[in-house]
């Protein structure tokens, strides 16, 4: 959501420097990704690092693809329907962010909204039955979940006594007052410490791998452990298990990968990653005295590049860093647009969509291009998830759009064929 990451500063560099590794040149990395192993094949909680990478080097970022009509978070999503046709035309394994709710739990409650976004992923699952659908469980909480009944089973599952009562927002707030009414009168950041929102986050979670979903962002996991009595990680690992419980049961193939934007690189307890993979923007830096261009580099403000954590992962393999991908991220207009800043995240005054959005097609493919090549060039750990279609600020329209422009989707700004030709390299 474009809201979402005007955050505290200092809770970000915090976790920059709780995560930082020692700096070192790009130079002294020059290797490519190590070959692995293209497979699609996972069951029963487990997912073999190369099928985790293959979902991930095929990974793009489609905003609310699985919302309908009376439930879209950003505004207006025309000519839906191409969409469909062009991701199954660059070949998309992993549909980032395909559903969410931003400050609008009371969808839970129609049955509309899930169900509606079950026919689209029956209809993918149709044509390719190993796509994953991935579904976002955001740092917002309201005043309105007070609209949603606490079923029994989310009760049981916490072997906490059955309740007939609705979701209570004061009870899923930091008791230190952090971070309350930061989105908006009513609107906080929830602490998942508290034991009502790790019951809510449940209950989203189940109801989203019910209808299909396989993949769960939860957002900036790190500001939700804010308490500091500490706690937090153990919270999470709480949340995740259970989580994780419920798809052995009740997922399509048992198994659901959780990851969220994590600045530290990952959250790991005696060894143990908590998530499958991180995500995080792209933090792209501005080319001074060359307009409008940008370019990656490592450790430039809270870059991700090269620092992710190691450990166990959730499958029970090892790795010295967990894999991770990147995206154009959204989060709003500076008061600078059009002019550089080399110490604040926007990108010529605009988040990373908006920016990109706003360049000619042809810097847009040569941008693709190169940041996919430096990224396997510089941490072969990381990958790209592909602008397919998020909300953008201060650009004509109010979304990004990939596909190929056409009758069909005149809005599309003409990415698709760059994406299935990195895909294809």
């Amino acid at each position: 959501m474009w809201m979402k990451k005007m955050i505290v500063k200092g809770f970000i560099l915090a976790a920059v420097l709780l995560g930082a590794c020692s700096k070192s040149g790009e130079g002294t990395v020059s290797k490519t990704r190590p070959h692995f192993e293209r497979n699609y094949t996972f069951s029963d909680g487990n997912v073999p690092r190369n099928v985790l990478e293959s979902y991930l080097s095929r990974a793009i970022l489609q905003a609310e693809y699985l919302n309908t009509e009376g439930f879209y978070n950003d505004g207006v999503y025309p000519y839906k329907a191409d969409d469909f046709r062009m991701l199954k035309e660059v070949g998309a394994k992993f549909i980032g962010r395909a559903i969410y709710s931003w400050d609008i739990p009371e969808a839970f409650v129609n049955p509309a909204f899930l169900a509606n976004a079950k026919e689209r992923v029956e209809q993918m699952h149709a044509y390719d039955p190993e796509v994953i659908f991935q579904a976002c469980l955001f740092e917002i909480v309201s005043t309105k979940v007070a609209q949603i009944p606490v079923p029994d089973w989310v009760f049981e599952a916490f072997d906490l006594p059955v309740e007939v009562r609705n979701f209570d927002y004061t009870q899923m707030l930091n008791e230190e007052g952090k971070f309350i009414n930061h989105w908006r009168e009513g609107a906080s950041v929830p602490d998942i410490t508290r034991i009502e929102s790790q019951l809510f986050f449940y209950f989203m979670a189940a109801s989203y791998i019910d209808i299909g979903i396989e993949a769960l962002h939860f957002g900036q996991v790190e500001l939700m452990a804010m308490n500091s009595n500490g706690g937090g990680p153990e919270a999470w690992d709480t949340v995740l298990k259970k989580v994780r419980e419920y798809a052995q049961a009740h997922a399509r193939r048992g198994t659901v990968l959780c990851d969220g934007h994590m600045g530290s690189g990952g959250m790991v307890i005696d060894g143990r990653l908590l998530f499958d993979f991180v995500s995080f923007p792209m933090r792209i830096k501005e080319i001074i005295g060359d307009p409008q261009k940008g370019e990656l580099k490592k450790f430039h403000l809270d870059a991700i590049y090269g620092r992710t954590k190691g450990g166990i992962t959730p499958s029970g393999w090892s790795c010295d860093q967990v894999p991770y991908i990147v995206e154009l991220d959204n989060f709003g207009i500076s008061d600078h647009p059009g002019t550089p800043n080399l110490n604040d995240h926007f990108v010529w005054g605009f988040d990373e969509i908006s920016w990109f959005a706003k360049q000619p097609e042809a810097y847009r493919n040569e941008f693709l291009q190169y940041a996919d090549g430096w990224i396997e060039r510089v941490d072969p750990n990381g990958f790209i998830q592909m602008p397919g279609s998020r909300v953008t600020t201060g650009t004509e329209g109010n979304r990004y759009r990939a596909n190929a422009p056409s009758d069909s989707c005149p809005l599309g700004m003409g990415q698709e064929q760059i994406i299935k030709t990195i895909w294809n390299q």
